[in-house]
């Protein structure tokens, strides 16, 4: 046979092939409504490695066998994505625990932020609840979480991601830890100021106090002067030492907020080279809500450890038309090799399409958690 002849064989197959899957996904469709009316699971797991395991034992190969699992696994999860389709058209996927709220109310809130008065922490928080906000500081990040978790605070401000240093691990770890979730965000441009006590100058400077992210981000800067560099738990924590000590040899890099706070004088603005660098802060809550207008999902969740598992969960979101914005992956503690998957994504809750994924999700991954439905901040990241 030539190529031609070949290749309409195979055209052929092909006809029947997709004539078969769609008399398949009727009876599928009839299976759906059964399991609507008998109130079934959609995802049954042992059915489905039996099923596997028949359907490779009818080919004669290692690679078919290999092949026809893949094919099957793909069927069954297109069958599984209708079913929670129907599902959702008849009202059957169930409520999300979530309640959508016109706007937060924090008018007489009380906000908590890690770190010290004058941190970037700070700086986000008044830009996102106003300069006269009822707030308090504490030293740790699972501190603030604690102080929503107990009542003590309405919302936590905290950093999840910078766009040059990455994100902040403990506070994926945190969120799932604690019963808290994600309302709001805000990006602050990240601007490092060279601060020194009133009169000071730049010749006088000798020691320089700062983070070490910080004193990285300014190495370029710094290249310039012979100037011993001190770590610090944060920059605010430098300033206030700079303002205490009131010493014209020593100097601060932290904020221009950090300065006004402590008293201190701008020797130099943008002392970081990188002039795009900004940092991510998320809103958190204890409370299982929504603004009504959100349009950003955070959800975590954890996958078996076997050769496409990641995958399959992904195609939730590919079946329903979803944009999948970030996927960030934790170690599971006490578990070997395994992970945790955190996923955004933009939809609302209240989306048939964002239902459908997160009920197919919540049946097939382990743990799932919506970790917030919340309005994206516009600026640039």
């Amino acid at each position: 046979m030539d190529l031609l002849e070949l290749r309409d064989q195979i055209d052929a197959i092909d006809t029947q092939i997709v004539e078969l899957y769609e008399k398949r996904m009727d009876v599928c469709r009839q299976v759906a409504e059964y399991k609507i009316e008998t109130g079934k699971k959609v995802f049954d797991r042992q059915r489905e490695m039996e099923k596997l395991s028949k359907v490779k034992s009818m080919t004669h190969s290692e690679f078919n066998s290999h092949g026809i699992e893949e094919l099957f696994e793909q069927i069954m999860s297109m069958s599984r994505k209708l079913q929670y389709q129907l599902l959702a058209q008849h009202g059957s996927l169930g409520k999300l625990p979530f309640i959508g709220v016109k706007e937060l109310e924090t008018e007489k809130s009380r906000v908590v932020f890690q770190g010290a008065e004058g941190a970037y922490s700070q700086a986000a928080m008044m830009k996102y609840f106003g300069d006269q906000v009822n707030s308090f500081h504490v030293d740790t990040f699972r501190e603030a979480m604690s102080a929503i978790d107990e009542g003590s605070a309405d919302f936590a401000v905290l950093p999840i991601e910078n766009s040059t240093a990455g994100v902040v691990s403990e506070i994926y770890d945190l969120l799932v830890e604690f019963e808290n979730y994600i309302v709001g965000e805000q990006i602050i441009r990240v601007e490092h100021c060279l601060l020194g006590v009133p009169g000071s100058r730049l010749e006088d400077i000798k020691t320089i106090y700062s983070h070490p992210q910080s004193l990285m981000q300014s190495a370029q800067y710094l290249r310039r002067f012979d100037w011993k560099q001190i770590s610090m738990q944060n920059n605010a924590f430098a300033a206030a030492k700079v303002a205490q000590d009131q010493d014209v040899t020593q100097a601060a890099i932290a904020s221009e907020l950090a300065g006004k706070t402590y008293g201190l004088e701008v020797l130099e603005k943008g002392v970081n080279q990188e002039e795009n660098n900004s940092t991510r802060f998320i809103i958190v809550t204890n409370q299982k809500i929504f603004r009504e207008d959100a349009d950003k999902i955070s959800i975590c969740f954890e996958v078996p450890h076997k050769s496409g598992s990641l995958y399959h969960m992904l195609s939730h979101f590919i079946y329903n038309n979803l944009n999948m914005t970030r996927i960030e992956s934790r170690p599971i503690e006490d578990r070997n090799w395994e992970y945790r998957f955190f996923v955004d994504f933009d939809g609302n809750l209240s989306d048939s399409a964002v239902k459908n994924a997160l009920r197919g999700l919540r049946d097939e991954a382990r743990n799932m958690k919506i970790l917030g439905n919340y309005p994206a901040d516009g600026g640039n990241l």
